[in-house]
């Protein structure tokens, strides 16, 4: 049984992203309106000046580099007010945005830079060393290193994405900009690891990108969000410390702020304090967080010295919520936090809760987003299953639903259904009421604060180190983050002492081989022998029950 959207279907322009940003008539907002905010430096973008600024760097990338429709940019960067005007930069000249995490080790950087093809890469000074080698890795001239941000090159060298300006006639037909086709053409490529280990590129196209963006405005603005008015006469305001890297920062914060006139306050990172204060601060109204911002907000001393009175709700992704979380919060700040769910192969955004249904739907991630349609398809039988009717893998078709992975056509039969259904890989179910619950995964990765972290990349380190025989690595769960870290269990060669010492040393080992999200943070466990069955494949399950044994026993992983 295919479940419907509850929503009208709405009419999605066939326009691209640069179009449907700045060449609209239709703005519910002045072209002044201050859009991207930084608190500490007091710099800020109107959409005017994103726009003059985006133009200025999309003209300078066809003079300068020659860069054409179909190129691509990698960002390699935290969060920054500069990061918007190079993405629409790259856009108005036909290119795509590869988005990369700035901890990535320069191993992980180079894959992802090589795979997406980049012809140049943007970053921040304090990233340059681990950019030039991933640069000398794939071949990338050190001139197609540019930088953002208010750090500039004290040398020189490296151009600031300023310089990157038009030297000749606006006029010539080789700076004027490409023609799209905003089904087929790519705007961003991020990147989901797989239980291979290889991260694979999700390519976006600018019809899947604007897709969401209207599906998303039409239900916030369901929620009572405001382009102007209450409550200081300009409108709503959010605060970013989802990374921008991430689809779910992204679409939700970079992108919609912009396409909906919706001032944001951007942060590089997230800190307690400054995250308060600047709420406090600037009046922010709503918020897109992961889980474990949630926690903190629920349970740490230090939020008591702030006024979050200006707080409407608060919107959680990345991971699944706790019903006793969402709890807390309300008792504690009597805000609302509303919960949503998405993929980055869906732009991301697929389900999201209402404002109306938040209180008595605790626990569910919402309803289906217009133009949206869903199976619940039963895993041992195959069976589609119908609102009430039980847990099953949660498939979805629509406009925001992205074509395939870049440069990987083999995986399109695993991951599309035959009448096109994409197969998340997640378990859940919808009630008779439309709301959809996700209770588990079908996939093996493991979400540490909404990062994927694929176990079969940290087995195959593990199997590397001269005292590991054998490795297995599950999700435990952090009961004080409200986070799945990874866990590992190793068997040691003869000899070896299985001492905490040597755990300690070994995840200490693996800590410099793997970016921050991918470290062991569930601890070192060690075994006689790895379970596997008769093909010689890993029955990660078993490990999972015992970790989820070991946790309730302990209370979690101590960390």
């Amino acid at each position: 049984m295919v479940v419907q959207s509850l929503y009208k279907p709405l009419q999605i322009p066939n326009l691209d992203l640069w179009q449907v940003l700045f060449e609209r008539k239709d703005k519910q907002f002045p072209e002044d309106k201050e859009i991207y905010i930084d608190p500490d430096t007091k710099r800020s973008y109107t959409w005017t000046q994103t726009r003059n600024a985006a133009l200025e760097f999309g003209k300078g990338l066809k003079s300068q580099w020659g860069f054409k429709k179909g190129d691509v940019l990698g960002f390699f960067s935290p969060n920054s007010i500069d990061y918007s005007p190079v993405f629409f930069g790259v856009l108005w000249a036909g290119g795509a945005c590869s988005t990369a995490n700035p901890t990535y080790t320069v191993k992980e950087l180079a894959f992802q830079m090589q795979d997406s093809k980049v012809t140049g890469i943007v970053t921040q000074m304090p990233m340059l060393p681990a950019v030039l080698e991933a640069a000398k890795i794939i071949g990338l001239p050190e001139d197609r290193i540019i930088l953002l941000g208010d750090e500039r090159d004290p040398a020189g060298k490296f151009k600031h994405f300023t310089e990157i300006r038009s030297t000749r006639s606006s006029l010539l037909p080789s700076l004027q900009r490409p023609r799209l086709d905003p089904r087929k053409d790519t705007s961003f490529l991020v990147y989901s690891s797989g239980t291979t280990g290889l991260p694979k590129g999700v390519v976006l196209t600018h019809r899947n990108i604007v897709a969401n963006l209207i599906q998303l405005e039409h239900c916030e603005l369901r929620n009572g969000l405001h382009h102007t008015g209450p409550p200081d006469g300009h409108g709503d305001k959010q605060i970013a410390v989802l990374p921008f890297f991430h689809v779910y920062g992204l679409t939700c914060i970079a992108l919609q702020s912009i396409y909906m006139g919706i001032p944001v306050v951007v942060l590089p990172k997230f800190d307690l304090d400054k995250f308060c204060g600047a709420i406090q601060d600037h009046g922010v109204t709503y918020a897109s967080i992961p889980p474990p911002v949630v926690l903190a907000l629920a349970k740490h001393p230090a939020v008591a010295k702030y006024d979050l009175s200006s707080l409407k709700w608060m919107n959680s992704g990345a991971a699944p919520l706790g019903r006793d979380l969402v709890d807390q919060v309300w008792r504690r700040l009597t805000i609302p936090v509303m919960q949503g769910y998405g993929l980055s192969e869906t732009a991301p955004v697929l389900t999201k809760m209402n404002i109306a249904d938040w209180a008595r739907c605790n626990g569910s991630c919402g309803k289906l987003l217009p133009n949206l349609e869903a199976k619940v398809v039963d895993v041992d039988s195959g069976r589609d299953l119908g609102p009430g009717e039980g847990e099953g893998e949660l498939w979805f078709k629509g406009p925001n639903v992205f074509p395939g992975y870049l440069n990987r056509p083999e995986l399109a039969k695993d991951t599309f259904s035959d009448d096109g259904f994409f197969k998340t890989g997640d378990i859940g179910y919808v009630d008779v009421k439309g709301n959809f619950y996700i209770t588990d995964r079908l996939k093996e990765l493991i979400k540490y604060k909404g990062f994927q972290v694929a176990p079969a990349e940290l087995e195959g380190l593990l199997l590397g180190h001269d005292e590991v025989a054998d490795a297995c690595v599950v999700p435990a769960h952090d009961h004080g983050r409200e986070t799945e870290v990874p866990r590992a269990y190793l068997v040691l060669k003869p000899d070896v002492p299985r001492t905490e010492a040597k755990a300690a040393e070994i995840a200490a080992w693996l800590d410099g081989k793997v970016a921050g999200h991918k470290r062991l943070r569930g601890g070192v466990r060690f075994v006689d022998e790895i379970p596997k069955n008769a093909s010689g494949k890993l029955l990660r399950r078993v490990l999972k029950e015992v970790a989820r044994k070991e946790d309730a026993r302990a209370g979690g992983p101590k960390l």
